[in-house]
C-alpha cells in the first residue's frame, strides 16, 4: 500500500491511497536451532525434509532436491531416472543470512528471497517472500499449481506455509506453525507437517 502525496498547487486535498495489485506473499517461522544450522539444513538437506509431494514437478518420482551453494547456481530436482528439473537460479548467495532465487515452477518466471534471522544462540527466523507476480497474466494467476486456486486462491500463501512448517517439524519450532502472513490474497494457512525423526542434520551440516 503506498500514499500518493497531494499534488503541487493544491493545497489541502486529500492523499490517494493506491493498493499494490500483486503483493508478494510472505511466510515465517521460528525454529530452535541456531542461524547457521538453519541455513544449512535449509540448503543442505533440503531434499529430506521438503514435501515433494505436491511441491515439485516429479512428485514420487523424486529421488533429490540440490541447491548449488554459489551465486548462479541451480536448484533442481533429480528423479530416479536421471531426469533433472529446474526450480530457478541463485540470484544472490549471503550465507547464513539469506539467499535470492528465480523461481521458474510458476507460469512465467517469479523470484523468492529466503533469510534466516539469528533471535537468539539457539532461536532463528525464517522468512520468505514470493514476489514478481506481475509476470503473470490475471489468467496465470488463477490457475491451480501444486494446490488448487493459484495465487488469486491463496494457494502459494498456503504452500509456502506447509513448507516452511515442514522445515520447523525438522528443527523444532518455537511457536505455532506458520499461518497466513497476511499479505496474499485469499491466503489460507494452518497447515501441519511431519518429517520421521532422524532426517535433520547434526550442527553444520554435511559437507
Amino acid at each position: 500500500m503506498r500514499t500518493m502525496p497531494p499534488a503541487l498547487g493544491e493545497p489541502g486535498r486529500k492523499a490517494v491511497v493506491t493498493p499494490l495489485r500483486r503483493p508478494p506473499v510472505r511466510q515465517s517461522v521460528v525454529v530452535r536451532a541456531p542461524q547457521r544450522r538453519t541455513f544449512d539444513t535449509f540448503v543442505r538437506t533440503i531434499g529430506a525434509w521438503w514435501p515433494v509431494q505436491p511441491f515439485s514437478s516429479g512428485k514420487d518420482q523424486v529421488r533429490a532436491v540440490t541447491v548449488e551453494r554459489r551465486g548462479g547456481g541451480r536448484v533442481y530436482e533429480t528423479w530416479a531416472d536421471g531426469t533433472e528439473v529446474t526450480w530457478g537460479e541463485l540470484l544472490a548467495w549471503e550465507p547464513p543470512e539469506r539467499f535470492v532465487m528465480t523461481w521458474t515452477m510458476t507460469p512465467a518466471a517469479t523470484e523468492v528471497e529466503l533469510t534466516f534471522a539469528a533471535l537468539g544462540p539457539r532461536l532463528t527466523r525464517v522468512a520468505v517472500e514470493h514476489r514478481g507476480w506481475e509476470a503473470l497474466t490475471e489468467e496465470q494467476l488463477g490457475e491451480d499449481c501444486a494446490l488448487p486456486g493459484g495465487y488469486t486462491g491463496g494457494s502459494y500463501a498456503a504452500g509456502w506455509a506447509l513448507i516452511l512448517g515442514r522445515l520447523g517439524a525438522a528443527l523444532g519450532l518455537a511457536g505455532p506453525r506458520p499461518r497466513d502472513g497476511g499479505t496474499g490474497p485469499g491466503a489460507i494457512g494452518g497447515f501441519r507437517g511431519v518429517v520421521p525423526p532422524g532426517q535433520h542434520e547434526t550442527e553444520g551440516g554435511p559437507a
